[in-house]
């Protein structure tokens, strides 16, 4: 594909939100009108898509949002877009606007669509990998981490004061269904002396003998980080399997479940300039004639990694961080 053949640019955020979202809306609109593009957002993600929700976009329309979390264009699940009836109606939508090309900001469920839309109905699209989870195959970061990272630190750091006022335990729960990125990362940031996640098998023998030790020995406060995927039920299953045994009658215990607060706020520095760059990178790839590939940035360089070899493909987390986190606490 040429640069001719692009009259008009699509743009859409789906899945769950991540902060830079709205900077990266912001880099693929004012590039497609740099060159030429005419651009429209797509509201609500697939489910605008299927309703014909969208919106001609200007440079204006994305004036003073690159420091908002959150998205302008808004995010929504769609079951009907699983459907071929749904992605026909998707589709039908995209060409009577004139859409000759998708920018797709998201996660491993919106790269899985885009797919179909290439697959099924030939319009070029990129991804931008936009998931605070930062469990995408083909980038180093996703959009969104370093602040949900961030967030959860601050978060650890507040909670730890009060543990150290009381002696208490606390076990931190942070988002990670699948991937424990954020867990091992904000607990060694925040000195946590334990931290669980779901890529490692997690026993409750060697739990309670690690807090015990921690809390009886040397009578201190201790911070568990709890990603929420973790097999014993997140902070509240580790809390009622402790609450039941006899030996921790005496711990002070609380749960804290950070939630939702990861996903909001300002996008910090690292998120804006990554949001943007990779914003750029998708519609020059578009240009240049990708398509179907996701825009990643890889040891400080733009590279573009096939959407089939992106979703269903979890990346690894790094071992090295688990054998630290035993040193270190």
């Amino acid at each position: 594909m040429t640069m001719q053949e692009i009259d008009c640019l699509g743009v859409y955020t789906s899945g769950g939100d991540a902060p830079g979202m709205n900077a990266c809306l912001r880099a693929v609109v004012r590039t497609a009108l740099a060159n030429d593009l005419e651009v429209m957002g797509i509201r609500r993600g697939y489910e605008g898509m299927i309703e014909g929700d969208f919106v001609e976009m200007e440079r204006r329309s994305v004036s003073n949002i690159v420091q908002s979390g959150g998205t302008i264009l808004k995010s929504a699940r769609s079951e009907a877009f699983r459907t071929e009836e749904g992605r026909q109606q998707a589709a039908a939508h995209l060409r009577e606007n004139g859409i000759d090309a998708l920018v797709a900001i998201g996660g491993d469920g919106t790269f899985r669509g885009a797919s179909k839309l290439y697959d099924e109905h030939g319009f070029a699209v990129v991804g931008c990998p936009g998931t605070i989870d930062n469990d995408l195959y083909g980038t180093d970061q996703t959009i969104g981490y370093d602040t949900a990272l961030n967030t959860a630190i601050d978060n650890i750091d507040r909670i730890r004061d009060t543990a150290d006022a009381h002696n208490r335990l606390f076990l931190v729960e942070v988002m990670g269904r699948d991937a424990g990125f954020i867990a091992l990362n904000c607990g060694i940031g925040g000195g946590a002396e334990l931290i669980l996640i779901p890529e490692t098998i997690t026993e409750m023998g060697m739990v309670k003998e690690r807090i015990l030790s921690l809390m009886t020995a040397q009578r201190r406060s201790t911070i568990v980080v709890v990603a929420e995927g973790d097999e014993l039920g997140g902070a509240q299953g580790i809390e009622r399997a402790l609450r039941d045994d006899d030996a921790f009658s005496d711990i002070e215990l609380r749960s804290a479940i950070l939630g939702h607060t990861q996903r909001g706020g300002a996008p910090t520095a690292s998120d804006r300039v990554l949001a943007s760059r990779l914003g750029v990178g998708a519609v020059e790839s578009l240009l240049d004639g990708h398509a179907d590939v996701m825009v990643g940035l890889t040891n400080g360089e733009l590279k573009l990694t096939p959407l089939r070899n992106v979703y269903g493909r979890r990346k690894s987390i790094d071992y090295d961080l688990l054998k630290l986190t035993q040193i270190l606490s």
